[in-house]
C-alpha cells in the first residue's frame, strides 16, 4: 500500500530501526526489531483483525503489533495459556485455505504431575481460532493418549492496553483515556477503558468450562481426561464499543455464518487454474487473503488495504484493487464506486486536504482520528485518487455496460472531472499537480507518499506544487475512457472536450516529462516545472494509459527489464545508481508487487508480451519462496542471487489487498484479456505465457448474461486458445 506515513529517512542516512523523526516525518512507522521473520498469524473479518504467535497466543514481540484489534484501536494485547505453568510444545500452525480458521497443534513437554510424571507427548492440544464480527472464538481440544486418566491444569493470562493503532505505530499521545479495574464473575472477565473521545470501550472474555475460575488477569481451568478421553472448552474475546451489543452467537453457529459469507463473495464464481502448481497455489492464497479483506460496507463491498497498519478504507488501494479484479469480478469495483462516491469531499477543508469533487484517501475510526490528533479520520491528501475513480468508472462501464449504476452517480463524475480541471491543475499549465494544505498532512501525495519519494537527479528534495508522471496517464486515461460514458449519456459536448483535452495532454506530457537520454518519462515536474530526471517505476505506470507514443513505448518497456531496475524478482522502485537509491528504503529502491503489476498492464494490448512475461513470472518465483505464498506490500530490492530467497521488508503488511490482486493483473495482461460487455466480447490481445505455466484454464468468465471457459495452451511460439464451454451470445476474439 502506499501510504507515506510509512516513511524511511534516507535524507539523513538514518535507518527505520531509529526512534528518530526529522521535522515533517509524520505518522512513521517506528521499528525497534523486524517483524519480517516473526511467523505471525493473521486473521480478518470486517473491523475486527487479530494478530497471534504460531501457538494462537499474543506476546508483546517485534513492534508488539500482536493483539486483537477493533475499529482500529487493541482490545487484547496480551494472551498466553499455559499447561501447568508453562507453555505447550508447538507442532505445527497454520491458517486454513480459505482464511477463516486459524489452528494450531500443540503438546505437554516433560512435566511433573501431583500423580506422577507426564510424559512428553501424552496430550495433544488442538486450537482453533475464527473471528466473526465483534468477537474472537477460541476452541480448545485435548485429547489424553494416555492409558490412565489425567489430571492437568490449564490456565491462561491477558491484558487490555486499548492502544489506538497510530500509538502501536509510534505516534506519542500528550494524555490518554482512563483503564478502569478490570471485572470478573466465576467464568468471565472484563477489561474497560474510557476514551477521551466519550465512547466506552470494552473486552468482554467468556470460559464455557465448567471448571473455570476467573481472577483479575485470566482464568485457571482444571482439566480431566478419561484414558484415551477428549474434551474441548471456548474462550471467547468480544470486543465492545459503545452500547452493550448482544451476546456473541456459539462458536458453531458462528463458524456455518461465516463460511456461508466466505462462499458468496464474487471471486469464487471465476476459476483458474493451471499445469503449474505453485502458480495455483499464489492463485488460491490470492483470492482467500482478498475474500477476507473485502469487507461488507453500508455502499456494498469494498478491499481494505491490508493488515496491521491499514486495515480500513483507503481510496488509491481500493481502486486499485478493483482495477486488478475487474475482469472477473467487477461486483467489487461497484462497491468501491459507490463508497467513494458517498464520502466525495463536497467543501474546502485544509485540515483534511479537502476541495469539492476530490475522491477519499483514507478513513479513520479509532480514538485518536476522533480527536483529530491525527488528520486522517476522513482525508483527501493524495493526487492520484480521484482521477483513478474516473477512470474506474469508466473500465466499469467497458466491463459491466451498466449505465444506470454509472448514471446514479453521473454527478460524482462531473464533480471529480471538476476537480481535476479546477483544483488539481492549479496552475493551469495542464498537469496535475500537488501541495498539502496543512504541516500535519502529508508531504507527498501520490502512491510513493514517503516525504524522501520525489527529487532531482542530484538526489535534493523537488520542490512544490509537484507533477507526478502516472498521474498526468491517469488523468488521460480517465478523460479519453469515461468519454465513453458521456457519449451513452447524450452528452455529446462533453465527449468531444474530454478527448480534445486527453489529446492535448498527451501531446504536452510526451515533450515535458520524456527524457530521451535516459528512455524513461521523468519521475515528476516541480513547481517551476523543472523534471526530476530520476529513472523510477512511475514511469512504467505510464504505459497502460496510452500516453507514451510506440518508440517511447518500446524504448521504456526496455529500460524497465534491465539490471538497474529488474531485480530478478521484480521491478524495482528506483534503480541501481540514482543518488537516493537504497533496496531496503520503502520507496527508493524496494519492490512492489501491485507496482509490477500496473506496469505490465502496459503490454495488454501489444503484440511483444516480454514486459507483462518477465513481471508475472518474477512475482511466481516470489511467491514460492515467502510465507504461505502471500506476496506482502514489498520486498528489499537487492539483486536475486543464486540459491536465495527474497530480502523482506521489515515492516512490510501481510496480506495487502493490491499485492493479493497482482496477479489476477499481471495474468489479464500477459493473455491480452479485455471483456467488453457493450459488445458481448472477449478479446485476448496476442496471448502470451511464462514458460512454466504451459497450460491455463479460465472457468466461468461471466459476460452480461452468459458465461464462458478459456482454456489456454503454451508451445514454442506461440499460446493457443480452446473454448470448452460457452453459455450465452459472447464472441471471443482472438488477435495474433
Amino acid at each position: 500500500m502506499s501510504l507515506a506515513e510509512r516513511t524511511t529517512n534516507q535524507s539523513t542516512g538514518r535507518s527505520g530501526h531509529e526512534d528518530v523523526i526529522e521535522v515533517g516525518q509524520h505518522f512513521y512507522i517506528r521499528a525497534s526489531s523486524s517483524l519480517a521473520d516473526d511467523r505471525t498469524r493473521v486473521l480478518l473479518h470486517g473491523d475486527t483483525f487479530a494478530i497471534f504467535d504460531r501457538t494462537g497466543d499474543i506476546h508483546p514481540v517485534g513492534f508488539g503489533q500482536q493483539g486483537i484489534f477493533h475499529k482500529e484501536m487493541r482490545y487484547l494485547s496480551r494472551l498466553e495459556m499455559r499447561l501447568e505453568d508453562v507453555r505447550p510444545l508447538l507442532l505445527s500452525s497454520t491458517i486454513r485455505e480459505d482464511n477463516i480458521l486459524f489452528g494450531a497443534d500443540l503438546t505437554n513437554p516433560d512435566l511433573k504431575l501431583s500423580s506422577g510424571a507426564l510424559a512428553r507427548g501424552t496430550l495433544h492440544i488442538f486450537r482453533t481460532k475464527f473471528l466473526a464480527g465483534d468477537t474472537c472464538y477460541d476452541r480448545i481440544l485435548l485429547h489424553n493418549y494416555d492409558d490412565k486418566p489425567l489430571e492437568v491444569n490449564l490456565s491462561f493470562e491477558f491484558e487490555a492496553d486499548f492502544a489506538d493503532i497510530f500509538e502501536i505505530r509510534g505516534e506519542k499521545r500528550p494524555q490518554r483515556g482512563r483503564i478502569l479495574p478490570p471485572r470478573w464473575t466465576d467464568h468471565g472477565l472484563t477489561f474497560a477503558y474510557e476514551g477521551l473521545d466519550g465512547i466506552l470501550r470494552r473486552t468482554n472474555i467468556d470460559c464455557s468450562h465448567p471448571t473455570c475460575h476467573a481472577h483479575e488477569s485470566g482464568f485457571s481451568v482444571n482439566i480431566w481426561l478419561d484414558a484415551r478421553a477428549e474434551t474441548f472448552f471456548t474462550v471467547d474475546v468480544q470486543c465492545q464499543r459503545g452500547k452493550t451489543p448482544e451476546p456473541p452467537e456459539k462458536y458453531d453457529v458462528a463458524m456455518q455464518r461465516m463460511v456461508r459469507e466466505r462462499s458468496a463473495r464474487p471471486l469464487v464464481e471465476v476459476d483458474i487454474h493451471s499445469s503449474n502448481e505453485h502458480f495455483n497455489v499464489w492463485v488460491r492464497r490470492s483470492r482467500a487473503d482478498l475474500q477476507m479483506m473485502i469487507a461488507e460496507t453500508t455502499f456494498g463491498l469494498y478491499p481494505y488495504a491490508g493488515v496491521p497498519w491499514y486495515s480500513t478504507v483507503f481510496g488509491r488501494d481500493g481502486i486499485v484493487t478493483a482495477l486488478q479484479l475487474l475482469w472477473l469480478a467487477p461486483a467489487i469495483a461497484r462497491g468501491v464506486l459507490l463508497y467513494l462516491a458517498a464520502t466525495q469531499a463536497i467543501e474546502h477543508d485544509a485540515e483534511r486536504d479537502a476541495e469539492p469533487g476530490k475522491i477519499l484517501h483514507e478513513t479513520r475510526k479509532g480514538e485518536m482520528a476522533n480527536l483529530s490528533e491525527i488528520p486522517f479520520g476522513r482525508y483527501y491528501g493524495t493526487v492520484d485518487a480521484t482521477p483513478l475513480f474516473v477512470l474506474l468508472a469508466a473500465a466499469y462501464y467497458e466491463r459491466t455496460a451498466d449505465i444506470e449504476f454509472l448514471r446514479s452517480i453521473w454527478p460524482n463524475i462531473l464533480a471529480a472531472l471538476d476537480w481535476i480541471d479546477r483544483y488539481g491543475d492549479r496552475d493551469g499549465d495542464g498537469f496535475v499537480e500537488y501541495q498539502r494544505k496543512n504541516e500535519r498532512g502529508l508531504v507527498q501525495q501520490g502512491w510513493k507518499d514517503s516525504s524522501d519519494s520525489v527529487f532531482y537527479a542530484d538526489g535534493q528534495l523537488a520542490q512544490p506544487p509537484i507533477a507526478l508522471c502516472e498521474v498526468q496517464a491517469y488523468v488521460y486515461a480517465a478523460k479519453r475512457g469515461i468519454a465513453n460514458l458521456a457519449e451513452a449519456l447524450d452528452d455529446a459536448p462533453l465527449a468531444d472536450r474530454l478527448r480534445a483535452q486527453a489529446a492535448e495532454l498527451r501531446k504536452k506530457f510526451q515533450h515535458a516529462f520524456w527524457c530521451a537520454d535516459l528512455n524513461v518519462f521523468a519521475l515528476a515536474l516541480d513547481g517551476e516545472k523543472r523534471p526530476c530526471r530520476v529513472r523510477s517505476s512511475n514511469a512504467g505506470q505510464c504505459l497502460f494509459s496510452g500516453i507514451a507514443s510506440e518508440q517511447q513505448y518500446s524504448a521504456l518497456a526496455q529500460e524497465l527489464l534491465s539490471q538497474p531496475f529488474f531485480s530478478g524478482w521484480g521491478i524495482r522502485t528506483i534503480v541501481t545508481g540514482e543518488k537516493r537509491y537504497n533496496p531496503m528504503s520503502y520507496h527508493n529502491g524496494s519492490v512492489w508487487p501491485h507496482d509490477n503489476a500496473l506496469i505490465a498492464l502496459g503490454a495488454l494490448r501489444q503484440q511483444d508480451k516480454t514486459l507483462a512475461v518477465r513481471i508475472l513470472q518474477g512475482l511466481l518465483e516470489l511467491s514460492a519462496h515467502v510465507n504461505m505464498h502471500r506476496l506482502p506490500e514489498l520486498i528489499c530490492g537487492f539483486a536475486r542471487r543464486p540459491g536465495k530467497g527474497p530480502t523482506l521488508y521489515p515492516v512490510a503488511c501481510s496480506p495487502q489487498a493490491w499485492s493479493a490482486g497482482a496477479v489476477f493483473m499481471a495474468l489479464q495482461a500477459c493473455l491480452g484479456l479485455e471483456v467488453r460487455a457493450r459488445e458481448s466480447r472477449i478479446v485476448l490481445h496476442y496471448m502470451a505465457l511464462p514458460e512454466n505455466l504451459r497450460q491455463m484454464r479460465i472457468r466461468n468468465l461471466q459476460v452480461g448474461s452468459g458465461s464462458v471457459d478459456l482454456s489456454f495452451e503454451r508451445t514454442a511460439e506461440t499460446v493457443s486458445l480452446d473454448i470448452p464451454r460457452r453459455s450465452g451470445n459472447i464472441e471471443i476474439v482472438s488477435l495474433r
